[in-house]
């Protein structure tokens, strides 16, 4: 059984393949929108709003959490069809692929098996589209300094326009560059937070790259669709300051996930040259770099 029956989850830079093998999931694509059942399972791209996952009393699934434009390899649309619209299983790969791979996961003798029968499903299944070789690289710029650049400097140093830049995101990750770099700076703050401590919120929303700490707080809400305002539990008013420097921001970043740059253009923008291995979520398959998997525990 799992320690909570309800998951309320910001958005995040990160998209999500769950097969469920137990009672249906239930899942809702903002707190606005009403919830649905997901027997099969369910394909979440890159979400722009906060969302509510829900585990039956006794669960049982594997999952694979992906980088954001991870699911691209695997999806016969564009991802931005399904922005903020969660599809099942068969919706994706038809009923019938759906049902064989459930039977065989099933079956499986333990998780282990389970993560390998994936993984193997996954690899069949593995494609590159058009433009991903793009986008990876300019995601990851944005994950290494934390979303802290202009969309127009990103284009440029990639060596395309703006709008083919924007419509390969919104086709491989489903949301635009400039949609993906508010959610990695938002992130990277809120993994900056030592929720055992107290809260500087104003030093928080400058060290992030926040105008102010009023700046900070409408983008909490928007990304979040929380009602608390942060501001609240920090009565100290904020001033005018000089923005700090990036260190700040690419610790947070580096804290949320590696980067490691192969070209000059991504550290022409300041992006870390981090080699370390990004960190997934125990008992799923991560992928990462497209063709190489990363299985169990991290």
């Amino acid at each position: 059984m799992p320690p909570y029956t309800l998951l309320t989850l910001p958005p995040a830079p990160s998209a999500l393949l769950i097969v469920n093998l137990g009672a249906p999931l239930r899942v809702r694509a903002g707190t606005d929108i009403a919830s649905a059942d997901y027997a099969d399972g369910c394909v979440v791209t890159m979400p722009t709003r906060a969302w509510e996952f829900g585990y039956p009393p006794r669960t049982r699934s594997v999952g694979v959490h992906f980088k954001p434009w991870g699911l691209a390899p695997f999806l016969p649309m564009p991802a931005v069809e399904l922005c903020d619209r969660p599809v099942t299983i068969e919706q994706v790969w038809c009923r019938s692929a759906t049902a064989e791979l459930r039977d065989r996961l099933a079956t499986a003798d333990g998780p282990h098996e389970m993560l390998t029968l994936l993984e193997e499903e996954l690899r069949r299944r593995l494609c590159e589209p058009a433009g991903l070789g793009l986008v990876r690289q300019a995601s990851g710029v944005l994950a290494a300094i934390g979303g802290a650049v202009a969309i127009g400097d990103l284009s440029e140093a990639a060596g395309v326009g703006s709008t083919h830049l924007v419509q390969r995101f919104k086709d491989l990750i489903g949301v635009t560059p400039k949609r993906l770099a508010r959610t990695y700076r938002f992130t990277a703050t809120v993994f900056a937070i030592d929720p055992a401590g107290p809260v500087d919120w104003s030093d928080l929303a400058h060290d992030a790259g926040y105008v102010d700490q009023a700046h900070f707080g409408h983008e909490f809400r928007g990304l979040h669709r929380a009602h608390t305002d942060p501001a609240r539990r920090s009565p100290a008013a904020v001033s005018p300051r000089t923005p700090r420097p990036r260190d700040g921001r690419l610790a947070a970043a580096n804290r949320l996930i590696s980067y490691k740059s192969y070209s000059p253009w991504a550290a022409s923008l300041g992006a870390s040259q981090s080699r370390g291995v990004p960190r997934g979520q125990g008992g799923h398959v991560r992928l990462g770099v497209v063709g190489r998997f990363r299985r169990g525990r991290e």
